[in-house]
């Protein structure tokens, strides 16, 4: 995170956000690891392997958070590149 601002990047690790439900509004935080210039989404794992549950709490935080893109890196891998997962959200942030 602090290498990413010393490059001149802006960087969160958590949000709150609005979550409407018929007429109920409540105010939550969200608990993701890194949002870079409100554009990019990261999440980092130690798995075995990245499944279906981890790419649908990225999405939903993409969702949440009306972000583009989102990466799902997993260190538990020999190779870093191997571990990267990109989920892109149609429409979002167009505006």
């Amino acid at each position: 995170m602090m290498e990413l601002q010393l490059r001149g990047y802006g960087v969160q690790d958590q949000e709150s956000v609005v979550i409407q439900y018929k007429q109920f509004q409540r105010k939550v935080p969200l608990r993701f690891d890194l949002l870079i210039d409100h554009c990019l989404l990261v999440e980092g794992k130690a798995v075995e392997q990245v499944l279906p549950i981890h790419k649908a709490q990225l999405l939903s935080y993409m969702k949440l958070l009306d972000i583009p893109l989102g990466l799902i890196i997993n260190f538990n891998v020999l190779k870093l590149t191997d571990g990267v997962s990109r989920l892109i959200l149609p429409g979002a942030n167009v505006a």
